[in-house]
């Protein structure tokens, strides 16, 4: 089993920044890679980066490249999302998941661990 605790949400106006922490504990080792999801509202969730546990190597969605960045303290086993230059369309509930199956990371069904998420709002 693995655990994902997320914090770090919040409420930011437009052009501010938060940093959204994804604390993984249990059977690290089952999992190979830690991503990040969003579900904006009346929305699909849509993946918005991730980072493998092989080589702590990271990718963002195009969708937030350039004002999102994840990254990993690997010492402390906790995933984090910067994300700058937030915009209103931003507002959604992030939640961090743990996969250890599958290739196409954006594909929510390959995730069998998730966290409890936490809400992003952005106002203008």
């Amino acid at each position: 089993q693995v655990q994902l605790v997320e914090s770090g949400g919040g409420s930011v106006q437009a052009g501010g920044s938060l940093t959204l922490s994804c604390k993984v504990s249990g059977n690290i080792g089952s999992i190979s890679r830690v991503a990040w999801f969003r579900r904006p509202p009346g929305n699909e969730r849509e993946g918005v980066a991730v980072i493998w546990t092989r080589d702590w190597d990271g990718y963002v969605a195009d969708s937030v490249k350039g004002r999102f960045t994840i990254s990993v303290n690997s010492a402390k086993n906790t995933v984090f999302l910067q994300m700058n230059t937030l915009r209103p369309e931003d507002t959604a509930m992030y939640d961090c998941a743990a996969s250890g199956r599958g290739q196409v990371w954006r594909d929510e069904r390959l995730y069998k661990y998730w966290g409890q998420g936490t809400q992003v709002t952005v106002s203008s």
